[in-house]
């Protein structure tokens, strides 16, 4: 469970969230503070179009009605620019948002705890955060291995009993 080795943050269950403003895959700006009223899941990932970014995004692509029963926006953010993660959503057949995190380079994965300064790339972590913009869970992999489904439905749990 290594994670944010050489970063100076870290985020902290039952605290806010870190909040961040990204355009996604179509240039429009999302804001953390914009979502508040729903639950939200975030993903932090190294590089579209690598073999397990893409295949785990395409399994949680393929699980959004989890989501949606879980009042749950689910959305995925790498160091990416938004032309990339455009291109890798219509390629993959991606429908959720794919925040760019590409200028300033890794901002919102350095204030999430997860930013690799010397691979210029995020590291695999996940967080949910509840309507109210407070962390409920997180869970960090290593880079050549996609997070297993059982830690998203934990995580989901976890918002489900916030009552946020």
């Amino acid at each position: 469970m290594s994670h944010a080795a050489g970063t100076s943050r870290q985020v902290v269950i039952g605290e806010a969230a870190p909040e961040f403003a990204l355009p996604n895959q179509f240039g429009e700006l999302i804001r953390l503070s914009g979502l508040r009223g729903q639950n939200v899941v975030l993903v932090f990932y190294p590089f579209a179009f690598s073999q397990v970014c893409t295949a785990e995004i395409c399994e949680l692509a393929g699980r959004s009605a989890d989501f949606d029963a879980a009042g749950a926006a689910l959305f995925a953010i790498s160091v990416d620019s938004k032309y990339t993660l455009r291109a890798f959503a219509a390629a993959e057949g991606v429908e959720f948002g794919l925040l760019s995190d590409f200028w300033p380079h890794g901002a919102a994965a350095e204030a999430y705890g997860v930013f690799d300064a010397e691979r210029g790339l995020a590291r695999r972590g996940s967080f949910a955060i509840d309507a109210e913009g407070i962390v409920r869970a997180a869970f960090f992999s290593e880079a050549s291995q996609a997070r297993p489904w059982a830690d998203y439905q934990r995580a989901l749990q976890a918002l489900a009993g916030s009552d946020g």
